[in-house]
């Protein structure tokens, strides 16, 4: 038995799926932090005059939470219309889905090359 661990494919490596792993989660940063500020600074002006919506200030008052919330992203103008655009949650979750396969299966096989290599040790190689 050789004690060669690269046997296989190069994907068996913990290190790669950890380095794979910040892919989605620069995408899924980038992905928050384009919904997070879709709206811009000022609300009001936003919907007026960019979107051509009409701001109601009585919805917002009474739901004042919704902008500051990490998750779901929402920025309304009205009942009815949405500044952060539909495709953000969605691509959120599943980004954040990527980012957990990642790095759940970087851990997986750092725990299955450890305890190769531990067996590895223990077993001496005959001619």
């Amino acid at each position: 038995m050789s004690n060669d661990l690269g046997r296989g494919s190069e994907w068996r490596k913990p290190l790669r799926w950890l380095l794979l792993s910040v892919m989605p989660c620069f995408g899924l940063f980038c992905t928050w932090f384009w919904g997070a500020f879709s709206g811009g600074l000022d609300a009001r002006e936003t919907c007026e005059l960019l979107e051509g919506q009409t701001y109601d200030s009585a919805y917002r008052e009474e739901n004042w939470q919704e902008p500051s919330r990490l998750f779901p992203l929402h920025n309304k103008c009205n009942a009815s219309y949405d500044l952060v655009p539909a495709w953000i949650n969605p691509t959120i979750v599943c980004l954040a889905v990527a980012t957990a396969g990642c790095l759940i299966t970087a851990v997986v096989m750092t725990a299955t090359h450890s305890r190769l290599k531990r067996r590895l040790r223990r077993v001496p190689e005959h001619l």
